[in-house]
């Protein structure tokens, strides 16, 4: 009986050896499946981002080439206060400021605060001590944002503390 019960075994054995295979096949397969989905939901997290920064990125674009035509205005206005045209291009610039602001833009830079290189570009300096040291002094030219996201920095005179004559 001995060379039976090995022999049964064994049949056994062979029986067991295919589902083994159609196990570690079918583990393979499932795990292989989990990868491609979680591949599919990587590219398309991906993918839905970039296309945000593309949108974002085309809406600066056309925000700054609005923002020329602000400054365009607002270098009219500027001009000569008492030319008859003057109340209409305020009116102008007002409506221009107000759609700018229904885009979340907003403008950046006012005398007196202090000077911060990520929202001014520094194209004066300034001695005075009307403000702090490395305040802003005067802005030069309107710096706007949308959110924290600086579309175009002001351009601003900054201060500078008077050198003493010693």
């Amino acid at each position: 009986m001995p060379s039976s019960r090995a022999s049964e075994e064994q049949q056994q054995e062979q029986a067991a050896e295919p589902e083994r295979d159609l196990r570690a096949e079918l583990e393979r397969m499932e795990d292989r499946f989990k990868r491609a989905v979680a591949d599919l939901d990587n590219y398309r997290k991906r993918t839905a981002r970039e296309l945000d920064r593309l949108v974002a990125d085309r809406s600066d674009a056309v925000l700054l080439e609005w923002l020329e035509v602000v400054d365009g205005v607002e270098r009219a206005l500027s001009q000569k206060p008492e030319n008859p045209l003057y109340d209409g291009l305020r009116a102008v610039l007002d409506h221009m400021d107000a759609v700018l602001e229904r885009q979340g833009v907003h403008r950046i830079g006012r005398p007196g605060e202090p000077f911060d290189p990520t929202r001014h570009e520094a194209v004066e300096v300034r001695e005075t001590d009307a403000v702090p040291d490395h305040a802003v002094v005067e802005v030069l030219r309107s710096g706007y944002a949308r959110g924290d996201r600086v579309l175009r920095p002001a351009q601003v005179a900054v201060a500078r503390a008077p050198q003493s004559e010693s």
